[in-house]
């Protein structure tokens, strides 16, 4: 049965099984003020420590298990979670898990997490519900084109081929029998909020990043005319599970109302708000099994 979450979360619309439980927070329940107003859980966006742990602390209520939160990085790196997390006696939250930019299990009872003010979060678990993940896609984790936290400036980026969906698809083939092929067409997958097309303006190293991996990915830039272009993440997402074989994709197509910039009284925007506001919040998507 799905748990009772607050009006203004996002419960996905998609064909779980019933001890397979997700939710997608909004900015809306908080205690953290402006311009983190008001349910921040990123605890390195400068915010007051004390306002993001009781605002964790208020989500992880609401979810009736305790969450990893990742230290994420803009990489492709998978984390297996713990059969048995050690939480923090204080605040009933998990240790700080490792820098990664994915995480799996097959536990219950713990929650995959991810914070996002922009990025894509993708949500994930199969027919059977054997298991539940959970991807940070920003544009560099997508396309694979990742930072690592070691890399020296000026250094060209380090390639991971297929990017983060694929680091993940890859790591879950383990999980179940059979191969990666048997497996993708048991796998569902969601898409929570993320910037929309009509916002997310980036430079043309972004888009061939993206089409030198596969030509299909130039219908989702379009010219702006200044030699900018507009990317739509959620397409390139839609089209990279795709090419993994995933067929089973819900949630966000890329229109306005799933859109983190274009609602604003709604969503965390680290483009609409970092430089107006000095910073911006994050939300966070989260899913496990009960």
């Amino acid at each position: 049965m799905q748990r009772a979450f607050p009006n203004d979360w996002m419960v996905p619309d998609w064909p779980a099984p019933a001890h397979v439980q997700a939710i997608c927070t909004t900015r809306q329940g908080g205690v953290s003020l402006a311009p983190w107003d008001s349910l921040n859980l990123g605890n390195h966006v400068g915010d007051n420590p004390l306002h993001v742990a009781a605002n964790r602390a208020q989500v992880q209520a609401a979810l009736g298990v305790p969450a990893v939160f990742m230290n994420q990085v803009h990489g492709c790196d998978v984390l297996a979670l713990p059969q048995e997390p050690k939480l923090h006696e204080a605040t009933g939250a998990t240790a700080p898990a490792a820098s990664a930019d994915a995480c799996l299990t097959r536990a219950r009872g713990l929650a995959c997490s991810i914070q996002v003010a922009d990025c894509l979060p993708v949500l994930f678990t199969n027919l059977q519900g054997q298991w539940v993940a959970a991807a940070h896609a920003g544009w560099r984790g997508l396309a694979g084109v990742a930072m690592p936290v070691s890399q020296s400036a000026g250094a060209p980026p380090a390639s991971t081929a297929g990017g983060v969906l694929a680091q993940v698809v890859k790591r879950l083939s383990a999980l179940s029998e059979g191969g990666p092929a048997a497996n993708a067409g048991e796998i569902i997958a969601w898409l929570g909020p993320c910037i929309g097309p009509q916002a997310f303006e980036v430079g043309a190293e972004v888009k061939a990043a993206f089409v030198a991996n596969n030509a299909a990915a130039d219908p989702f830039f379009t010219p702006t005319g200044n030699g900018k272009w507009r990317a739509d993440l959620a397409g390139l997402a839609r089209l990279r599970l795709q090419a993994l074989g995933i067929t089973r994709i819900y949630g966000n197509d890329s229109t306005v109302p799933w859109c983190t910039v274009g609602n604003p009284s709604r969503f965390f925007s680290h483009r609409r708000d970092g430089v107006r506001l000095g910073a911006s919040g994050r939300q966070a998507a989260f899913i496990w099994r009960v």
